[in-house]
């Protein structure tokens, strides 16, 4: 959760709305965060080896991405890269007229996460 927390706060810049919290019927912990100038909020669950909760994550299972707009694509991911985050698609252009731009990259945990610019 420590390194969940330093990547999402520090690394992309989002804030704490519900400080980290421990929910004993689930052998776990959960904290509420969200992007600066938006109302959606994104919640970090972890859970304990021994809680039911607990599983590894597997990449395509579950959860497929998040995904985050961006202003600049190509600077977001020049700062991502120069703060060690491993970028796993290079920025390229979605469809022939629309002028979007996408990259992914991987949080701590393996989870990809898509930064869009939009036209």
């Amino acid at each position: 959760m420590e390194e969940s927390l330093r990547f999402y706060t520090q690394v992309l810049g989002m804030t704490i709305t519900e400080p980290l919290q421990k929910t004993p019927p689930t052998k776990g912990s959960v904290v509420t965060l969200r992007s600066k100038d938006s109302h959606q909020l994104l919640e970090l669950n972890h859970y304990e080896e021994d809680s039911p909760f607990n599983s590894s994550y597997i990449n395509g299972e579950d959860l497929d991405h998040l995904a985050f707009d961006v202003q600049d694509l190509e600077a977001t991911v020049r700062e991502l890269k120069r703060q060690g985050v491993e970028v796993v698609v290079e920025p390229y252009a979605i469809g022939k007229k629309e002028g979007w731009k996408e990259a992914y990259v991987k949080d701590p945990n393996g989870i990809w996460i898509e930064f869009l610019q939009r036209k």
